[in-house]
Formats: structure tokens, sequence, C-alpha cells
């Protein structure tokens, strides 16, 4: 019992802390629309479950242990975190020169992808997810209640961001900061650049 309680405490402690994760969903229910933040959040679920399993199945252990393997994860996210952020730089206000308002289209896949590989690319899910079963969850522990443990992480990840998602598409909420296009689509670019810096600079150290 004691070992479920830390298991979900630091899950949820863990999931509403702000990251690359928050800032994709938020832009693109914003930006895009609902169906896409929260298919973004579907992607971070299913990010999530690559986390764990590979943990499961001992490769946490290695990546953990490994130096060089740790800097390598680090620097691939640290690159798609730059190229997101970059991207959206250079897309910022592109929809301004049109007096409509109407969200840009986004197919399913991409959305999905979007949430995916920003999820999957995160190291610091990655210590996250290793930490927790290396450290809180017991090494005797049925490998089922183990896999119930992961399926929990990631369902938390798709609620909580589906959260994010129908909060920031609220017609009345929505309605006001689509005015703010340029804006956030710059704000939310630098943030993903900043994010990717760090992780670049902590992966130098």
């Amino acid at each position: 019992m004691t070992e479920l309680l830390a298991v979900v405490t630091i899950t949820l402690l863990a999931v509403i802390s702000p990251g690359p994760d928050f800032a994709m969903v938020s832009r693109n229910s914003l930006l895009l629309s609902r169906r896409a933040g929260v298919l973004t959040a579907v992607g971070i679920g299913a990010g999530v479950l690559i986390h764990v399993s590979y943990t499961l199945i001992g490769v946490g252990v290695l990546i953990q242990q490994s130096l060089w393997l740790f800097t390598l994860l680090k620097s691939i996210g640290a690159a798609y975190l730059i190229y997101l952020g970059v991207s959206m730089l250079r897309n910022a206000g592109a929809s301004e020169a049109s007096s409509s308002c109407t969200p840009a289209a986004v197919s399913d896949i991409a959305a999905l992808k979007t949430g995916f590989l920003t999820n999957v690319l995160n190291p610091k899910t990655t210590i996250f997810i290793v930490s927790l079963f290396m450290q809180v969850v017991n090494p005797q522990t049925p490998l089922s209640v183990q896999i119930g443990y992961g399926m929990f992480i990631s369902l938390a990840h798709i609620l909580w961001f589906t959260a994010v998602a129908l909060l920031f598409s609220a017609p009345g909420i929505n309605a006001r900061l689509m005015r703010l296009r340029k804006a956030i689509d710059s704000a939310f670019g630098g943030l993903l650049i900043a994010f990717g810096a760090l992780l670049a600079m902590s992966g130098i150290k």
C-alpha cells in the first residue's frame, strides 16, 4: 500500500510540473484545435509506455549507468526540442496575413507524432520513469503490478494533458488568445528552444 501511494503521489507531481509536454499540448490546443490538443496528449501517453517498457526489460538500468548513452539521448532530445522551437518561431504569425481566425489544419497522425516524440525524446521523463521503478518500486513486486503502475502513469499523463487541451481550447479562452497567435507561437517556440538549450548544456557538463 505504501508503494502504491508513493507511485501515485510522485506520478501526479511529475505530471503537473511544467515542461515540453505541457508546452506542446497548450500550443496545439490554442493554435490548432481541441482535437489536435487531445491527440497530442494521447501521443504523450504512448511515449510514456515506451519509457516504462524499456525500464521493465532492464534497458533503463543500462541507460542509467551508461554516461555516453544517456548523453546521446539527451542530445537527441535537445535537438528535437530546438527544432520544434525554431519551427514555431519561423511559422509565428503566418496566419496573420489572413483575416480568418480559423485554426490551422493538422492530421491526427501529425498531432499524435508530435506528442509521442516530445515525450519519448525527453530525458527528464527517462529519469523519472527509471528512478521511480529502480528506487520506489520493490524488485519483488509482481511484474503484473509493475505493468499496472506503468499503465497508471501513462493514463495520468493522458488525463492531465487532455484536461489542459480542453481548457486551452475552450471557446471563451481560445477566442481571446487566438488574437495573440503570433505572440503565443513565439513564446512557446522560445520556451522549447530554452528547454533544448538547457538539456544540451547539461549534456556538455
